[in-house]
Formats: structure tokens, sequence, C-alpha cells
């Protein structure tokens, strides 16, 4: 986190001077980063690494001494009675009861007392403080996969606002040039020279380009809020990204990230880190067939008196003390805790049985990935030349409209193909990124840009 802060904090004070015009302009890494550290899930999971800290805290205190103390202030309305036997040395002989009612007691009574303990040997201490530090590692791991997804999210976000921005500029040259090709065969058809289903025909055109513009703005600006959202960005907030396709994906960082064999994914160290979790809470039930010991000891003060006044008379007080030490001996617990035990077992085998998977779905997540980086690829070059050569017969077919050699039809159907292949282009285009980001994500890399 430390060695990209400087740089989020750059991009923060820059965001905060543009806030009064409500204005952000975002590069990538400007975007992963402050999403890094505003997204709702990350700040999560960052809470959570504090409370396995705090948890860590906790433990380690149950292994410190615990002192505590007390005072109690009784008043007996009526005394308890104690009956003793109507029997020599202290019976009356006389008395035909067989019993004798006594009251032993005084109507108030006082103590101040200090207690204090030590543990000397507890296996699940030590065991849990070891656990305890485990889950802080799991949640620092938890904290490195979220921060991933986030990245993820961010640059399918981001690529899906550069892509809508090509295809609203699409759009807009589509519209433009129906837009000259209709006031040409407007002025032809008043000049008789073009028919009235020309200018129709032209006009259902202009029409379905002006729908696909006006899409493609509504597109824009739901993948804009898409992806303040995964930012944490303020909803009022207005971006601009600032960077474009090409220069975010040059084709010589593809070759190289297809050549990549990838880093070890976050995703094995939650597990095995749930499998040590697993592993530490069998040895916690194991050694609970240990005896526990403890040292303890105690120091109190006790006062009496039969009025309010007297209780806290210094010669009605007397202390006590105690130390000693004591042993838990556990002996049948009616098998819960091998009932444990064997539970821990077959999750831990569970769990290697999920690792072994996981491995083995890596490579097949990095296969695919690549594959399909290279068939988009491959798509796309084929959708680059097929719009470049739907652009060469639009401008032939409308040379030889304007010459009049050629008919209105054959340019509208010219234009029609050339929107197709734009919108063929646009979505090699934006699967081609997707691809790429989830190869990132197959080999680990998806902070690899952040480290530069």
């Amino acid at each position: 986190m430390k060695k990209y802060l400087f740089v989020f904090l750059s991009f923060f004070l820059s965001l905060q001077g543009l806030k009064a015009q409500e204005i952000a302009e975002l590069t990538l890494n400007d975007a992963i980063l402050y999403a890094i550290e505003n997204n709702v899930n990350t700040k999560n999971a960052r809470l959570e690494t504090l409370i396995s800290k705090a948890t860590v805290k906790e433990t380690t205190a149950q292994g410190l001494p615990q002192i505590n103390g007390s005072f109690n202030l009784d008043y007996n309305p009526r005394i308890p009675v104690v009956f003793l036997p109507n029997q020599p040395p202290f019976g009356d002989p006389s008395n035909p009861s067989d019993v004798i009612p006594a009251r032993f007691g005084v109507s108030y009574s006082s103590g101040l007392g200090v207690n204090f303990s030590q543990m000397i040997f507890d296996g699940s201490f030590f065991v849990g403080l070891r656990a305890a530090q485990t889950l802080k590692q799991l949640t620092e791991y938890d904290l490195d996969k979220t921060e991933n997804d986030v990245i993820e999210n961010v640059k399918k976000a981001y690529f899906g606002v550069l892509v809508n921005e090509v295809r609203i500029s699409l759009a807009e040259a589509n519209l433009s040039r129906i837009d000259s090709l209709l006031k040409e065969t407007q002025a032809l058809n008043e000049a008789g020279f073009a028919e009235k289903i020309d200018v129709s025909r032209i006009q259902v055109q202009r029409n379905n380009t002006f729908t696909q513009l006006e899409r493609a703005k509504t597109s824009w600006q739901v993948s804009k809020e898409l992806l303040k959202l995964q930012m944490g960005l303020p909803m009022e907030m207005e971006i601009y990204v600032s960077e474009n396709l090409r220069d975010l994906n040059p084709e010589d960082q593809l070759i190289q990230l297809l050549a990549e064999e990838g880093t070890n994914r976050v995703e094995l160290d939650q597990l095995n880190t749930q499998l040590e979790l697993t592993q530490l809470d069998l040895k916690n039930n194991t050694v609970q067939y240990m005896p526990t010991i403890d040292f303890v000891g105690n120091i109190r003060r006790n006062g009496a008196g039969n009025e309010f006044g007297t209780v806290f008379d210094g010669n009605n007080w007397f202390g006590s003390s105690l130390i000693g030490v004591s042993m838990n001996i556990p002996i049948f617990d009616g098998l819960s805790k091998s009932a444990r035990i064997q539970k821990n077992r077959v999750q831990i085998n569970q769990l290697e049985n999920q690792r072994f998977f996981l491995n083995e779905s890596f490579k097949n997540e990095i296969f695919t990935a690549k594959v399909n980086l290279k068939n988009d690829l491959n798509i796309l070059q084929v959708q680059t030349e097929n719009l470049k050569l739907a652009q060469e017969v639009y401008d032939i077919a409308r040379i030889k409209y304007q010459e009049g050699v050629g008919s209105n039809l054959e340019v509208v159907q010219a234009d029609s193909d050339l929107i197709e292949a734009e919108f063929n282009y646009l979505s090699a285009l934006y699967d081609g990124l997707i691809s790429k980001v989830n190869l990132e994500k197959a080999l680990g890399l998806l902070k690899a840009d952040l480290t530069n």
C-alpha cells in the first residue's frame, strides 16, 4: 500500500481542488488508486484487518495477570436462623424440643478484596495465540483479494467508458455523413434527378443512425456512473477519462502478457491460511485433553456490626489472604473433543481437495484466458481490416452515386454495411480489453502496473 500512497495522495489533492467545479480528470492509474482507498469493499476489508489486530491483543491478554477488585455492603433485615441439636453440652434437657433455633450473624456486613490469577499452563492459550496471528494474516490476504477484485472492476468500467466514447465518435461521424448525403439527395430530388423514395430511404437511415448516437451517449453516461460507483467516487462528481485505448494497450505489452507464466495467486494464499487455521483448531481440540494450571491469590478485609455506624469501625475489621495453585484435569466430556477432532480431520481433507482443484483451475484459467485473448486479437485485426474495406466500399459507392453511375440504394446499403462493421469492430475491441483484464487476473498481475 505504501508504494503507491504518494501517487494516490497527489491525485486526491488534485481531486479536492477540482471539487469546486465538480470535474475530475482521470487516468486509469488514478482511478485504480482512488478506488483502492475509497471503494466500500476495500474500506471494510481494511477495517477487518484492524479487527484481527485487536483479536490478537485480546488473545494475548488472556495470558497476562488478571486482577479484579471487589466490594460489598450487605444488610440483613432478618438474620438467618441456624438450628442446633438440643443435646448436651449445648442443649437444655428440660426443653421438650429436639432442636434449638439460633440466629448467628449481624445486621450489617461489608468487605473489600483483590483477586489475582495468572495462567501457568494452558495449551489452548498458546494455540489460540498462534491462531489469532494466522487470522490476522488471513484478513490481509482477504484485503489483497478485495483490492484485486476492485482493480478488475475498475479496469473493465474504465475501458467501458473509453469504448463508448469511440462509439459516440463513430456514430457522430456516421450521422454527419448521412446528413450530407441526405442534403445532396434532397437537392437532387428538388431538381428532378432523384425520386422521393430515395430521400425517404436515406431519411430512414439517418433516423436509425441518430438513434444509435443517442444510445451511445446513454451508454457512455451509464458507464461513467458505473466507474464512479466502482471507484467509490461521489455520484455528483463529473469525471473525464484522459487516456485512449491505443495508449493503454500497446501491442508489445499484449504480446509480453501472453508470454507470462503468472505469479502466486492470493486465492491460494487464502486457502492455505484457512487450512492452517483448521489444523490449529485440531491442535486446540487435542491439547484440551491436557490439564490447565493457574496461580491464584486474594487479599480481603471484612467488617460487620449490628448498627450501620459500627460497620466501618476499624476494630470490627479483619484481614485474610490466600495464595495457591489450581489445576483443572479433564476426565470425561462425553467424547465431545473426540468428535470435534474427527470433524477437523475431515475439514482438513476437504481443504486439501480444494487446494488441488484450485491449482488445476488456475492452470485452466490461464490457458483459457490466453486462448481467448489470442482469438480476440485475431478477430480485432480482421474487424479492423473489415472496417477499412467497408469505408472504402462506402466511399466508392458515394462517388459513383455523385457521378450518376451508381444508385441511391447502393449508397444506403454501403452505409449500413459500414455501420455494421463499426459495431463489430467495437465489439471485438471491447472483448479484447476484457480478455486482457481476465488474463491479468489469471496470471495474478492485476497490480503489476501499480508497482512501476
